[in-house]
């Protein structure tokens, strides 16, 4: 039996859940670059400003400039949760214990 189709099968469906799972938390921003320094690149989209952090691990494909064009891909991951009490409702009734 000859597997190349079925390996080729398979290693599609694997790339396209793949991909989806990475659009479900990536955005993108494209413009020309105002500003750019090794922790952050500011882009002009609309009369909008984005300002995106990078760090050593941002791949970058071609010489990055002020004036250039560029896509950035993005994600956003929350770094801390804070869990706030609920407050009763002003002139809310204390519950009192059932006897």
């Amino acid at each position: 039996m000859n597997k190349s189709p079925l390996l080729a099968l398979a290693t599609s469906f694997l790339l396209c859940i793949a991909a989806l799972a990475a659009d479900a938390n990536t955005y993108q921003v494209t413009g020309p670059i105002l500003e750019l320094t090794d922790t952050k690149i500011v882009v002009q989209k609309g009369k909008d400003k984005w300002e995106v952090a990078r760090n050593a691990d941002t791949k970058v494909t071609g010489e990055l400039k002020v004036g250039a064009k560029v896509t950035i891909q993005y994600g956003m991951v929350a770094q801390t949760v804070e869990v706030k009490e609920d407050k009763p409702a002003k002139g809310a009734a204390k519950a009192t214990p059932a006897k």
